[in-house]
């Protein structure tokens, strides 16, 4: 019961942000991302899960023979979401869903894209399992976003940030998925880390197999 108030309450702020979000990441973008949206979804091929599509500000970064999909927890998004699509001419199956248990089969995308997602959602690692679920063996995992700085001083300011973001609005700024990835056997392939540490890119790639179905 308290897990459905606190997913009503994050979803509701998220909502809130949805008319305003454009602008202040776009700001941060020009201030502390770069080129990253490109860096990203220029490597996107085939069939294209994004997850955490927010208002779709990736869509006008990829290329035009993708077949896109994008996942968004928070219908306000969504909803701009499908606007900026409908602006751009651009075919996309966007689905209101949560990035934790995604509705949607395994083995069925060439890439998955998130970007600036995973360090608002509540269990970052079921949704890093969940990307990995619904990537075909040998298909890109491609994931940019704020996490744990590399000097001490900042980790230390990010620790006191997070004893007020994350209550009150479920950001976090400490973490890592790169481990996770890197646990999961996955290969990283590409990998950019600036700002400090503080902004992390990378391109991983799934094992073609399972260990099990290796030849011996």
């Amino acid at each position: 019961m308290e897990d459905d108030r606190r997913t009503d309450r994050l979803r509701r702020r998220w909502d809130r942000m949805s008319s305003s979000y454009d602008g202040s990441m776009t700001r941060a973008d020009r201030r502390f991302f770069g080129d990253t949206r490109q860096w990203v979804c220029g490597q996107a091929t085939g069939d294209v899960l994004e997850v955490a599509i927010g208002t779709g500000l990736n869509l006008p970064h990829y290329p035009g023979g993708v077949r896109l999909t994008g996942v968004e927890f928070s219908p306000g998004m969504l909803a701009n979401a499908r606007r900026r699509a409908a602006e751009l001419g651009r075919a996309v199956d966007l689905r209101e869903g949560d990035a934790q248990a995604l509705d949607l089969p395994d083995a069925a995308y060439d890439t998955v894209v998130c970007t600036f997602g995973l360090c608002a959602i509540p269990d970052d690692r079921k949704a890093l399992a969940e990307m990995a679920r619904v990537l075909r063996p040998g298909g890109l995992l491609l994931l940019a976003d704020h996490v744990e700085a590399g000097p001490r001083t900042l980790r230390a300011v990010q620790w006191l940030l997070e004893l007020v973001t994350v209550p009150t609005a479920g950001e976090y700024w400490r973490r890592r998925p790169i481990r996770q990835v890197e646990a999961m056997g996955f290969t990283v392939e590409g990998h950019d880390r600036f700002r400090l540490g503080l902004v992390e890119r990378l391109a991983a790639r799934k094992p073609a197999t399972h260990p099990e179905e290796q030849p011996s």
